[in-house]
């Protein structure tokens, strides 16, 4: 009895002072998150976001006519709501015609003055052509009348003969010469005419084309479907109020929704891994239980700088499989273009990987109750995880963060020998030399340590040309001068 008692006391005792130990490690201890290396497919993807819009659509156009009489703007009045259906020959919108009816006011009378030119004309030219006429007459008469005098002057003496025939002749010759103005003047008239009742003609047609195209601004619909309005330069959505240029004068589309595409947009950095033909897994916003599948159908080969962004963006048309009734343009998607699929690979997490001074890139590893630094060789990476060419094995446990216990050095790959980034060289400190000259004359060298102090180079042994001289003793030198005859130093 005794015996079990203290053995339940023992165990008692035991649990409590576990549960204490238990409770403090709790509190000072940080968990430690752990990740398996796994083996697997690993696709490279590329996550982007991008908007719905249809392959083939109609545009639904402006009169283009207009910039042929000088309108190069024109302001929509008035537009169908955005999404309506329509049938063929429906209301589209309404153009504002104020500037082009002011024209008309012009062109009528434009108009006007080129019936009264032509009318004018003609006036004169019959005017001129009557009088040309009657002038030929009076000829033919003087002509009629000379040859009366030159028969009748046959009895008369010779020199009277002579001056009729030179009358006679002189007339017949003005007849023959109005005769070629007339003609001469009759095809400058005819030219004239032809001038003016051309410029009439062409004011006319002016004039009526437009009075054709004043009925054509209230647009209507070419063929049935659903009006999406078209987006101008600032990629806002045309609407009543804004203003359509004559040489583009699309105002909205019908879209054909049985061939759907998305159009999206790649940074730079990763354009370069987009290629036509590459599959794509489609998400939709608006329905996040919807997935849908594409394909890559043309890469931009020129960027472009996106509002509101400082990075270049290359465009990138995806063409979606099938047709969905649901798809409808302008629905923001989520698309994610596989650019890679590697069959039976290792890969782990990106948080496990760690740098060490931008040469060796290892992991934290588990072996057993220890942790260690382990070396790693890099693959290809995706925006999750990455793939390990060596340095781990199937089912390696790894820290995703910082282990309580680091470890000690990075376990090297023979691998990565010559691989590695080479540290650059330290370049040597400056010595900073300067030369002082001493009040004798003497010059030395100092050294800075780059706080602003000097110091004095230490001369080489035997250099007395560099030692600086006690004081006093250039002045016993001085004092001891050498006798002539004796030896030196004697």
């Amino acid at each position: 009895m005794k015996r079990n008692i203290t053995i339940g006391s023992g165990v008692f005792v035991i649990l409590i002072i576990g549960y204490f130990a238990l409770s403090g490690s709790r509190k000072g201890d940080v968990v430690d998150i752990m990740a398996t290396v796994k083996r697997g497919t690993f696709k490279v993807e590329i996550e982007t976001t991008g908007e719905l819009e249809a392959k083939n659509s109609i545009k639904i156009q402006a009169p283009t006519r207009l910039r042929e009489y000088r309108v190069n703007n024109l302001t929509i009045q008035n537009i169908v709501n955005e999404g309506t259906v329509v049938e063929k020959g429906d209301w589209i919108a309404t153009i504002d015609r104020s500037e082009f009816q002011g024209r008309i006011k012009d062109k009528e009378i434009e108009l006007e003055k080129a019936q009264a030119t032509f009318v004018q004309t003609q006036l004169d030219t019959t005017l001129q052509m009557r009088q040309a006429r009657d002038e030929l007459i009076n000829l033919r008469y003087n002509v009629e009348e000379m040859k009366i005098v030159l028969e009748q002057s046959k009895f008369e003496p010779p020199a009277t003969i002579k001056q009729n025939e030179i009358n006679l002749e002189k007339a017949q010759r003005a007849l023959s010469q109005a005769q070629e103005n007339y003609k001469i003047r009759k095809r400058q008239n005819i030219e004239k005419m032809r001038t003016v009742n051309a410029e009439l003609r062409k004011v006319q047609n002016e004039y009526n084309g437009m009075m054709e195209l004043n009925s054509s601004f209230n647009i209507v619909a070419p063929e049935p479907g659903m009006v999406i309005y078209r987006k101008g330069w600032d990629n806002k959505p045309i609407k009543a109020g804004s203003q359509i240029s004559t040489w583009d004068p699309v105002v909205a589309t019908l879209p054909d929704l049985t061939t759907m595409m998305s159009k999206t947009y790649v940074n730079e950095v990763d354009v370069r891994k987009v290629k036509p033909g590459q599959k794509v897994d489609i998400g939709l916003d608006a329905y996040p239980d919807k997935k849908l599948t594409g394909v890559v159908t043309n890469v931009a080969n020129v960027g472009e700088q996106r509002p509101n962004s400082d990075a270049k963006v290359f465009q990138v048309d995806v063409e979606i499989y099938g047709t969905d009734p649901s798809l409808r343009p302008a629905m923001t998607t989520s698309n994610k273009i596989i650019t890679m699929t590697i069959d039976s690979v290792l890969f782990i997490p990106l948080e496990c990987l760690h740098s060490l001074a931008d040469t060796i890139t290892y992991v934290f590893k588990r072996e057993g109750i220890n942790t260690v630094k382990q070396e790693i060789m890099l693959g290809e990476t995706n925006a999750n995880d990455a793939v390990i060419l060596a340095g781990l094995s199937d089912g390696d446990r790894l820290h995703l963060s910082l282990p309580s216990d680091q470890g000690g050095d990075v376990r090297l790959l023979p691998e990565m020998n010559g691989k590695r980034k080479k540290p650059e060289p330290e370049e040597p400190a400056s010595t900073n030399e300067q030369t002082i000259t001493l009040p004798n004359g003497q010059v030395i060298k100092v050294s800075g340590n780059g706080n602003g102090q000097f110091q004095m180079q230490q001369p080489a042994q035997g250099d007395r040309s560099n030692q600086l001289q006690q004081p006093g003793e250039g002045r016993q030198r001085r004092k001891e001068p050498v006798k002539s005859g004796a030896e030196p130093g004697k």
